[in-house]
């Protein structure tokens, strides 16, 4: 795919997370006035997700009507190209959403031949628009390269993770990893969108970031992302499996390294 074509798709790729994000402006700025109970405001949502997938999912099939898709709410599609597939998270940071958090993002990438070529992160209350192209570079809004972060000890960084409390084996290991890489930095994050997350990361505002029980529409359009800003990812083994086995830790070449010797000390 040469470099014209992809920024053909990442343009697709802009309006569409976009368009989807202006629907989820505006159901966002309903949630307050919901009645706060759990089948209101949660049902709400839902149907917001499901717009903004939708709209996602007919801007791209509208100018690729061959490509396959993989997305969160709608699941597999299959495509006849054989080649390409979007993969979709139409609101990533949902529970911020129910509770007028403003940070959520829709979270576009394009798989080609099982690689992520092109994604696009897109935080439309923030109004920050960060998309990637590989070997091109990662920027925001167009006008700002990114790069991630220069710090290179753990004392000195900010690091970001998902702390989820559901009781499953990857939550009860992430609050030991918590636990035990606190005392060593700077401090620890949470924003509940590990696509905001991921893109805070290769503009420098995070460290280094790790995250476990991940989905490939958490992981494809922000791994990209870090990748073209200078950083890397890996899994836990230290493998580049990060997209399909859900496991991710990232950052600049040595805060990335000293953050996965930590991760892999702890069991």
């Amino acid at each position: 795919m040469n470099l014209w074509h992809v920024q053909a798709l990442l343009n697709v790729m802009v309006q569409a997370a976009i368009k989807a994000g202006k629907s989820l402006t505006k159901d966002f700025g309903e949630v307050e006035s919901l009645q706060v109970s759990r089948k209101g405001p949660a049902d709400f949502v839902s149907k917001a997700d499901l717009r903004a997938e939708q709209i996602v999912f007919d801007e791209l099939r509208k100018a690729r009507p061959t490509y396959a898709f993989l997305m969160e709410e709608g699941g597999e599609v299959a495509g006849t190209d054989g080649t390409h597939r979007w993969i979709v998270d139409p609101l990533d940071g949902t529970t911020n959403f129910l509770h007028s958090i403003p940070l959520f993002a829709v979270a576009i990438a394009l798989e080609r031949n099982d690689g992520i070529v092109a994604s696009v992160i897109y935080n439309p209350v923030l109004d920050e628009l960060y998309t990637a192209e590989k070997g091109n570079g990662a920027w925001m809004n167009d006008r700002k390269r990114l790069r991630v972060g220069g710090r290179r000890h753990l004392a000195d960084s900010v690091l970001v993770t998902g702390i989820k409390t559901q009781g499953t084996p990857n939550d009860t290991l992430g609050m030991r990893q918590v636990s035990h890489i606190n005392p060593a930095v700077a401090g620890i994050r949470r924003t509940g969108s590990i696509s905001v997350d991921l893109a805070w990361l290769a503009s420098g505002r995070f460290d280094g970031l790790w995250e476990a029980g991940l989905s490939p529409w958490d992981v494809a359009p922000g791994a990209l992302m870090v990748k073209e800003a200078g950083g890397f990812v890996t899994d836990y083994s230290g493998k580049p499996g990060h997209v399909w086995n859900g496991q991710v830790v990232a950052g600049n070449e040595i805060l990335q390294s000293l953050l996965l010797k930590q991760i892999q000390s702890i069991k």
